[in-house]
């Protein structure tokens, strides 16, 4: 099979539409397909993949593309390279990672024109909360993590440090309901914040400001092996998005490197943890305070907690969601 996929960003962007299309299209190609990638990103990634990347594709560039494949599959859609296919008749499946998925109000032109776009193509929600956005039916098929790079560390009760969050420093995320969670805590407790944004020199005032200075470490932006160690160094991940999270592949990291997750139960962020964690009302951070202060004091609950997760990250496999793609796709050629 012959696959074309549209990933608007792509590596070296970071991101997690990013990271799902390059663990996707390699275990297409590890399993028999052929693969490439259209993409807006301009910067040439240093990670050699095992299929072809087209970057900012002029339009007689995408019109071969699509005449070469016999699947157009679109991770995220993008109506700056869906329409040629429109013309073509190429079979196209696309994937609602969350960015468009409110329900048009007002005008919002372009808004309406994707969900008008969604009622005539195969669709695929990441969650059920992405699939309750639209009024047609979704195929399920949840993002991967990867495997291969996220991988149990040393026991619950061997890790020095307590808490971590990763993500994007933007006021979605919730960094602040988790340093007010923090203050509520005992002064021992630590938190490690990994990541970068438009957020940090504020968060960075916030923590000075509940006199968590010495509690709190800024770790900046980590991936790959190092991200994995740092994983592997603490109890419990926190995800405390303050919006309704589309899925959450961190929480699947989490739990793939032996944390524990505590994370707010809004959108699909709750099917990510499933029953790897706890989760708490957007927004709660009293709440996010006693859950977190119980499992810090509750090694045998976390020990719990934890040994659901071979379980639980069994069906976010890569082998298994490309595997659930491919029989889709198949579906649409026949």
């Amino acid at each position: 099979m012959k696959i074309l996929i549209s990933s608007h960003a792509f590596a070296p962007s970071i991101g997690g539409i990013e990271t799902v299309t390059a663990l996707l299209a390699k275990e297409f190609v590890r399993q028999g397909s052929e693969v490439a990638v259209v993409t807006q990103t301009v910067e040439e990634s240093l990670e050699p993949f095992p299929f072809r990347v087209v970057r900012q594709s002029t339009l007689g560039e995408l019109r071969e593309a699509l005449r070469w494949c016999d699947i157009f599959w679109q991770n995220n859609l993008s109506l700056r390279t869906l329409w040629p296919a429109l013309f073509q008749r190429t079979p196209v499946v696309i994937t609602h990672q969350g960015s468009y998925c409110r329900r048009p109000a007002g005008i919002d032109l372009v808004q309406r024109l994707k969900h008008a776009v969604v009622r005539r193509r195969s669709s695929v929600a990441i969650s059920k909360a992405v699939a309750d956005c639209f009024d047609v039916d979704s195929h399920l098929i949840p993002n991967p993590f990867d495997a291969q790079l996220f991988a149990p560390g040393p026991p619950a009760e061997e890790r020095s440090n307590d808490l971590i969050f990763v993500g994007r420093l933007v006021t979605e995320k919730g960094v602040d309901l988790l340093l007010h969670a923090l203050k509520q805590l005992p002064a021992s407790t630590r938190l490690t914040i990994v990541g970068l944004g438009p957020e940090r020199a504020a968060m960075e005032e916030l923590a000075t400001q509940l006199g968590l200075q010495e509690q709190v470490y800024f770790a900046g932006p980590q991936r790959g092996v190092e991200l994995v160690r740092l994983l592997q160094e603490h109890k419990i991940l926190v995800v405390p998005s303050r919006y309704d999270e589309p899925f959450g592949v961190v929480a699947l990291e989490g739990i793939a490197c032996g944390c524990v997750v505590v994370g707010s139960s809004g959108g699909g962020l709750a099917e990510a943890i499933g029953a790897s964690g706890l989760t708490f009302p957007n927004g709660d951070a009293a709440l996010l305070a006693t859950l977190l202060g119980r499992l810090l004091r509750e090694p045998d609950e976390r020990a719990r907690l934890a040994a659901n997760g071979p379980a639980h990250l069994a069906r976010f496999h890569p082998a298994v969601v490309a595997q659930s793609y491919l029989s889709l796709f198949a579906a649409k050629l026949r």
